[in-house]
């Protein structure tokens, strides 16, 4: 796992204050960035002509961020959900030695940090990072949450689509788990790949991980993923370049003798 603690200084230096959330120079029209904005589950149902309507009455703000930038700290207070425009961040924890562990990826049109938002949570108990150069929409929860001034018919359809966004990312969260909680480095690889395609269908796939990224996620150290990937690739369990995998089906691996 990760072994180099963030310093304070270089979190404050990186990281975005929480409450208080400002936009980014020369940034693309809003326009342009809606069809992004209709795949996020949040916004199901409100058709693109309404959404400039909408993020005015959210007060939305857009701000973009370099690779390993913070878009959130822990300890600060949670006050916006974010959504990614472009890139990707990553949902982490670190403990007071600094192993970090990545609880989530979240790609364009993903939502964060909505359930801390919305429970008014005072200390965040995770930080998160640009993946990658990345482009954040900031809403504010209190906006979705309480009677909008305006009597807009939006409000309604976003707290729906909120309360079944929090419910698909508990489903999620539970089967990390059953990752996670496996005994072995093997197990914990075998349940995540399987699991990775079911998701693709089929049993090529690309996953969203550098091996460091899957060691943080699967909460093991590094070398000895690298070193368990490697015996399964010599024992025809998988074929594997980077963070592309093709999983060999039991005829292949003898698996049925």
């Amino acid at each position: 796992m990760f072994n180099g603690r963030i310093s304070e200084k270089n979190a404050k230096k990186n990281r975005n204050s929480n409450s208080d959330i400002r936009p980014s120079l020369d940034l693309a029209p809003m326009d342009s960035v809606f069809p992004i904005l209709r795949s996020c589950p949040l916004f199901f149902g409100i058709e693109e002509s309404g959404l400039g309507t909408l993020f005015a009455c959210l007060s939305a703000v857009r701000r973009r961020f370099e690779k390993n930038g913070f878009v959130f700290a822990a300890d600060e207070r949670a006050d916006f959900m974010g959504i990614v425009l472009s890139g990707a961040v990553h949902v982490l924890r670190e403990d007071f030695w600094g192993n970090r562990e990545i609880l989530t990826r979240v790609e364009p049109g993903g939502l964060f940090a909505e359930a801390f938002a919305c429970a008014d949570v005072e200390k965040l108990p995770v930080s998160v990072m640009a993946a990658e150069e990345s482009e954040i929409l900031f809403v504010n929860s209190r906006r979705i949450l309480m009677l909008c001034p305006s009597a807009c018919g939006f409000h309604g359809v976003l707290i729906r689509n909120l309360a079944r966004t929090l419910a698909e990312k508990n489903v999620m969260l539970t089967q990390k788990l059953e990752h996670v909680t496996r005994r072995t480095t093997r197990e914990k690889l075998l349940s995540y790949l399987s699991g990775q395609a079911k998701r693709a269908g089929g049993n090529i796939f690309d996953i969203p991980f550098s091996r460091q990224e899957l060691a943080d996620y699967l909460s093991v150290d590094r070398s000895a993923l690298s070193a368990e990937l490697s015996r399964m690739r010599n024992e025809d369990l998988l074929r594997w370049h980077r963070n592309h995998f093709e999983l060999c089906p039991p005829q292949e691996t003898g698996q049925n003798a």
